[in-house]
């Protein structure tokens, strides 16, 4: 994929030894939230976001989490952690009574919201991710959930505005 930001984090860790990449989660993040635009996710995913830059930041930096990708609302792909790593995205959670997601899956930030509908440029972005994942860990096949199908009951993401007809 061409015109990928690299953004490197150290929010990260190894995978368990003999894993198999077989799972992408698709995810939706706004900082403030329903809010786009800016260096907040960036730096969420850093670790260097600022408590003090919005009233929603109070404790979230101390929040570790990460994606492996974010898209923007224009399409922009942004690589936080490498595929071989195990990012910090899907927290508790389980597919097909496989549990702790995180070892074993991609994590796909979407910047959006509960509300809203996401660009024809993600989908366009999200499209040719997915396509070069496939290709080179072949074992995902069809297994693409939204974190609300991974941590049901906890999450709500991509959400009610996520064209799965769409984007498969």
């Amino acid at each position: 994929m061409q015109g990928v930001r690299h953004i490197p984090t150290s929010r990260y860790n190894h995978r368990p030894d003999g894993t198999v990449i077989s799972l992408i989660v698709i995810h939706y993040i706004s900082l403030p939230p329903n809010c786009f635009g800016g260096h907040y996710v960036d730096d969420l995913f850093t670790g260097d976001l600022d408590e003090n830059a919005h009233p929603y930041f109070k404790g979230l930096s101390s929040f570790e989490c990460s994606s492996h990708l974010f898209i923007n609302r224009k399409g922009l792909i942004t690589q936080y952690v490498s595929f071989d790593e195990r990012a910090w995205h899907a927290g508790r959670s389980s597919y097909n009574g496989h549990k702790e997601c995180n070892d074993y899956s991609i994590g796909i930030e979407l910047e959006g919201c509960l509300y809203c509908a996401y660009t024809n440029e993600q989908y366009k972005a999200l499209k040719e991710c997915v396509n070069a994942l496939k290709k080179t860990y072949p074992a995902i096949g069809n297994n693409l959930a939204g974190h609300s199908e991974v941590a049901p009951g906890r999450k709500q993401d991509p959400g009610p505005f996520f064209d799965w007809s769409l984007f498969r």
